[in-house]
Formats: structure tokens, sequence, C-alpha cells
């Protein structure tokens, strides 16, 4: 019997392991954002994960932000102290047709179509969506324009929590915001100079995986 209630014990802190498996604080000098990373992203997964064991995000900058659309960070340049990595290589894109920008998804950076025509994800560069609601109108006349069609939970999702649909499809979605979406609207209102940078610095100071 005490055999049993040990298998049981073990079996639970796997589950519960796995559960948190891919979940991560984003520890930043305006609070902390929780956010969870897809399955069906694994090359994205992967990365986000390695790139956080070698504290590669400790003291980057959000350096991009745009009010009502999203909160921008990643760029390894803007940390305190010089990093190298390995392989600056792009990531192939993973796109998923459930996973759309609602306000707190958490998405790839990337260059242009122009010179980016696959649409490969930058290697550390990710941005986190703040957005805002969109009418039936609104998404329909998106609908048309890119041929992409919503369901009706999609629809409600966008008109009442908001996000920026016109970015699926071309951006890959890899995580959403759990906890801490009042962290992300407060860096998404900040006074930024021209560029879309914040006029005060607003770092990350850490990321840990839960």
């Amino acid at each position: 019997m005490k055999t049993y209630y040990l298998i049981l014990i073990l079996l639970f802190g796997i589950m519960a392991n796995q559960a948190n498996a891919q979940t991560y604080v984003i520890q930043t000098t305006k609070g902390d954002i929780t956010v969870k990373l897809y399955d069906k992203t694994p090359l994205h997964q992967a990365n986000f994960e390695q790139l956080v064991e070698k504290q590669a995000y400790d003291s980057v900058l959000f350096h991009r932000v745009i009010q009502n659309f999203m909160i921008q960070t990643g760029d390894l340049s803007t940390r305190m102290s010089p990093i190298s990595l390995e392989s600056d290589e792009t990531i192939p894109a993973e796109f998923v047709t459930e996973y759309i920008h609602k306000k707190g998804a958490l998405a790839a950076a990337r260059t242009g179509d122009f010179v980016n025509p696959e649409k490969r994800s930058s290697p550390t560069q990710f941005y986190i969506v703040e957005g805002h609601p969109f009418s039936e109108t609104q998404l329909d006349a998106l609908s048309t324009q890119t041929g992409r069609v919503y369901t009706e939970e999609e629809k409600e999702i966008y008109k009442t929590l908001g996000g920026t649909p016109h970015l699926d499809g071309a951006y890959t979605v890899f995580g959403e915001v759990t906890d801490g979406l009042n962290v992300v609207e407060a860096i998404g209102h900040v006074q930024t100079a021209p560029g879309d940078r914040p006029v005060e610095d607003i770092r990350i100071l850490s990321v840990k995986k839960l």
C-alpha cells in the first residue's frame, strides 16, 4: 500500500511539472508577466527555453512600444552587458490557425516580407499584443481582405478582449499571457520617443521557468 501511495505521489508530481513545463515569469521593471508557451509551436518553444537557460533576456530593453498595439523586446544589443549566442539563425514560421493575435498573445517578431518571404521569425525578438477591440463589421471587412474566416468564438474574443487580428497568419504566435496583462498595459501606455522607443528605459530583469 505504501508503494502504491508513493507511485501516486510521483505521478502527481510529474503531472504538475508537465503542466508548468512551459510556463515562465518575465520579471520587468514595471512588474511580472506570466506566459505559457504553446505545444504546437515546438521550434519557438525550444528556442525560447534555450534563451532563458542562457539568461539571454536579462536586462534587455522593451525597445519598441506602440499604444493599443504591442510591446516588443528581445533585442540582445540592448542588454546592459554583452552576450554572444552560438547561432543567430532565424526560425521557420509555425502558423497554427487556432493561435490568434488576441490581447496577451506572445508572438515572434521578424523582418518584412520583401526580405523575408517565408516569414521566418527573429531568433530572439518577440512581442506581446495589447491591441484593442474590433467590431463585427471590422472583422468581416478584414476577412474579405485576407480570406481568413473567423469562428464565432474568435470573433467574440476580438470584439471583447481585443487584439490585432490583421497580424494573424503573418507572424508566429507561440504563447500567451496568463497573468500580468495589467503590466502589459502599463508598458504599452508609457511615453515614447520617435521610433517608438520608451523615453524611460523599461527592462526585463530576468525570465524564470516555473
